[in-house]
């Protein structure tokens, strides 16, 4: 006998892994089944108004108003993309959109950029009165909108921000920053010390630090981040009726379409859809990091 041959005759085999039995899996899966049918009965509620919504939109108005949604189940042939067309012929519709998404992208880039360079600055530099501000910031988080309305149009009308794309992403991002800077500091705090010990050591500054390490770890956070102020510039309307009048974001024109128009659902609904489904894809786009950012720095 070779060497070789003694050596595989005397090494230990492992043993196999057990399998599951055709038994045992499916019992597990009518364990789950109750479950997994009522979490698929609650989605498809939460889908329903949705899905109205775009059958709405395709449908001729004449018979929206008679027959209803549900009209298109029995007669498909109904179905017309005029309204989006309609839409498109809509200057009033479009210019709040292109004016939604500078609002949206400017309020939930600016408040980003400025959180980060917080977040990093309260969890890893040492400064006098951080501890302090740091509270201060997490107090504002129970600051309401409302409250600063009024007074902040005032001095939006003394500057000249009234009615500008500007001031409403200002505000935002003052709005937006104090659970920004909360979320992304308790992101970075969990970034083992090693690392940044390291780069420092090598000569790193602090601005090469953040942009080469801080910012690529912290990426779920900022994602998770992006996604919470992105929805919400997006989806709102108290503020831009506000301190706006011609400067109106989609939500705007909308409730400006149904006060004035209240029949007008070729536009209304089509509208609201596309409203709708651009969030949607700023989530998708990002739920991988979601839920990571939403653990930021809860566990040691």
């Amino acid at each position: 006998m070779t060497a070789a041959a003694e050596i595989a005759t005397e090494a230990p085999t492992m043993p196999a892994e057990p399998h599951d039995s055709v038994a045992a899996r499916i019992g597990r899966a009518v364990a789950k089944a109750p479950l997994q049918i009522f979490l698929i009965l609650v989605a498809l509620l939460w889908l329903v108004p949705t899905f109205g919504l775009f059958i709405t939109s395709i449908m001729p108005t004449s018979l929206v108003s008679q027959e209803g949604w549900w009209k298109f189940f029995s007669h498909p042939s109904i179905a017309t993309f005029s309204n989006y067309r309609a839409l498109y012929d809509n200057s009033t519709i479009t210019s709040s959109l292109r004016t939604t998404a500078e609002i949206a992208i400017g309020g939930t880039v600016l408040p980003i950029l400025i959180a980060a360079l917080a977040g990093y600055a309260f969890a890893w530099l040492e400064f006098p009165g951080r501890d302090i501000l740091f509270v201060v910031v997490i107090g504002l988080l129970v600051v309401p909108v409302q409250m600063a309305l009024i007074p902040i149009f005032s001095i939006y009308d003394h500057l000249g921000l009234f009615d500008t794309v500007l001031g409403l992403v200002l505000f935002h991002t003052a709005f937006g920053l104090p659970f920004a800077i909360f979320l992304l500091r308790n992101f970075f705090v969990g970034i083992p010390r090693d690392i940044l010990e390291s780069a420092r050591i090598d000569g790193a500054s602090e601005m090469r630090i953040f942009i080469r390490l801080i910012l690529p770890l912290g990426l779920p956070a900022i994602a998770s981040l992006a996604i919470f102020q992105f929805l919400w510039t997006w989806n709102d309307l108290i503020v831009a009726l506000t301190l706006a009048r011609n400067t109106q974001p989609i939500t705007v024109a909308i409730f400006s379409q149904m006060r004035e128009f209240g029949t007008n659902v070729d536009i209304i609904a089509p509208a609201s859809f596309i409203s709708l489904v651009v969030p949607l894809i700023v989530f998708f786009a990002f739920q991988r990091y979601f839920v990571q950012g939403l653990l930021a720095g809860s566990v040691k």
